[in-house]
């Protein structure tokens, strides 16, 4: 299974309509698919340009971890050298905090990620899980 455009588009608006229901700071937010290459970006007026990247990390370190951002921050946490290491295999590209959600298909197959960056890390996950169950995936925090 992949993400279609379609499918990709409907997290990002649930996303960003998610953050405004919730008061969040502008919101910017990614999908990527199983290898990592973005499908669709959206980034909220007033959010700085920066945060594609930092969207991007998220998503990205999810996906190619095949662990959400909430594990990984645990995981950095606890063995920061390995993370440091897996940051360095990566190109310095994974941004290993909640917000970078990953998807899976009904088997547990990873399908691609979510990142989304803006407000709290933790309330970017939130606003990415609104999305993802907009969609109708299932999304891994």
């Amino acid at each position: 299974m992949t993400i279609s455009l379609h499918a990709a588009r409907t997290i990002i608006h649930r996303t960003l309509e998610k953050g405004r229901e919730m008061d969040m700071r502008p919101l910017a937010v990614v999908v990527v698919d199983a290898g990592g290459h973005v499908q669709a970006f959206e980034r909220e007026d007033r959010s700085p340009p920066g945060r594609f990247a930092i969207a991007q990390g998220k998503a990205y370190g999810a996906v190619m971890l095949g662990v959400a951002g909430s594990a990984q921050m645990a995981r950095a946490e606890a063995q920061p050298y390995f993370m440091a290491a897996v940051n360095g295999v990566y190109g310095g590209q994974a941004i290993p905090v909640p917000g970078g959600v990953l998807l899976r298909d009904e088997e547990g197959i990873v399908i691609g990620a979510v990142g989304v960056t803006g407000d709290s890390s933790d309330n970017d996950a939130i606003a990415a899980m609104a999305g993802i169950d907009a969609a109708g995936l299932i999304g891994e925090i």
